[in-house]
């Protein structure tokens, strides 16, 4: 008898293996290029110091994605692709563009490099692996939030080997200071500008899949989001090229990152009354109960019942508890992008799915 299952468990072996094959290609020309340009030792004590700002970075979206988790598997493939597949681009087409520009006889190619050349190419490929997470879990990339926490990790990926090779050079020039100058300005000032820059094509494709309901209404805010990014990265190297860094930051960059806290806050509570919302007509029709979903739409209650699953029937029982709270957030998330039209035309089997699945899990932290 045939398996219903087979194709779909080797096409997603297919795609781990193309992913981690990509990885350690581009992995190894990363380290090679660190250990040509900058030596093993300059390099280990860089990445040292570029590592710290993600102890702060990594954190603030992770805690946006805590209503419903994205797959570690897909964040660690966010930020690998940040890391070595579009630092890897990057430099490869930033050095051929400036090339060419220099080839051209351009006056200041250097400020075109990093002013047009450099935000166009480092945000496409940011953005691109937004674009591979979408299509390949399209029916689980619910919108905004999903956007930007897959940004933030990519950003966070470019951003820290970018921050070895600052800082490497930083230490081969020899100048005193510098490299404090650098980890101030790199690490501690700016930690959050890529993964900022790349949250705006994050959104662009949240909205495109939550809100727009024609294909030229996706593209719109795909691309909207995307030259949102590219201008956002363009304005910050400016600011860097013509020595007005301090005055930029202060008028800029403070309050971008302000504006961005602030957005984040509201979409994190903006989903919490969205399971709610949509929750409730679930349990109007008999599938959840209102007090189950007065425990989903809230985060301390959500801990709480984790807790209870433990004392009633021990790790497997919390295990499924989780697994109730994740399903139901992707439900009531579902639930939204179809009221608004969104959803496409297998929303409804994957919203039977969803329930079935939830009967499921629940019979299992109950213990029947």
């Amino acid at each position: 008898m045939s398996n219903p299952t087979a194709r779909p468990k080797q096409r997603r072996g297919l795609l781990i293996g193309v992913a981690v094959v990509l990885f350690l290609v581009t992995g190894a020309v990363m380290l090679w290029f660190f250990a040509r340009t900058l030596g093993w030792h300059t390099t280990a004590i860089s990445a040292g110091f570029a590592a710290l700002p993600l102890f702060v970075v990594l954190p603030m979206f992770l805690w946006l994605d805590r209503l419903e988790a994205e797959p570690v598997r897909y964040l660690a493939f966010a930020f690998l692709w940040g890391a070595v597949c579009a630092t890897l681009g990057a430099l490869i087409l930033n050095t051929s563009f400036e090339a060419v520009l220099i080839a051209l006889r351009v006056a200041d190619s250097d400020m075109y490099s990093a002013v047009v050349g450099a935000p166009i190419v480092e945000e496409t490929l940011k953005g691109a692996a937004i674009l591979i997470i979408l299509f390949v879990r399209r029916r689980e990339f619910d919108g905004v939030i999903d956007g930007v926490v897959y940004a933030g990790m990519v950003g966070s990926g470019f951003a820290f080997v970018e921050n070895i090779l600052y800082l490497g050079s930083s230490i081969q020039s020899g100048e005193d200071g510098r490299f404090a100058f650098v980890f101030v300005v790199r690490c501690l000032m700016g930690p959050f500008a890529h993964p900022l820059f790349t949250a705006a094509t994050g959104i662009g494709l949240g909205l495109a899949v939550a809100s727009a309901r024609t294909m030229g209404g996706r593209w719109a805010y795909a691309v909207c989001g995307w030259v949102v990014a590219v201008c956002l990265h363009a304005i910050w190297n400016l600011s860097a090229t013509i020595g007005m860094f301090e005055s930029t930051y202060a008028l800029f960059q403070v309050p971008l990152f302000i504006g961005f806290l602030a957005l984040f806050y509201v979409l994190r509570r903006r989903e919490n009354r969205m399971v709610g919302t949509y929750l409730s007509q679930y349990a109007d029709a008999g599938w959840l109960t209102h007090p189950e979903v007065h425990m989903l739409a809230s985060l301390a209650n959500r801990r709480s019942a984790r807790k209870w699953a433990v004392s009633q029937g021990g790790k497997s029982a919390r295990s499924a508890m989780v697994a109730f709270q994740d399903t139901a957030s992707a439900l009531a998330l579902l639930r939204s992008r179809m009221v608004a039209g969104a959803a496409g035309a297998a929303a409804q089997a994957h919203e039977y799915e969803l329930l079935t699945h939830l009967t499921t899990q629940r019979a299992a932290f109950i213990g029947r």
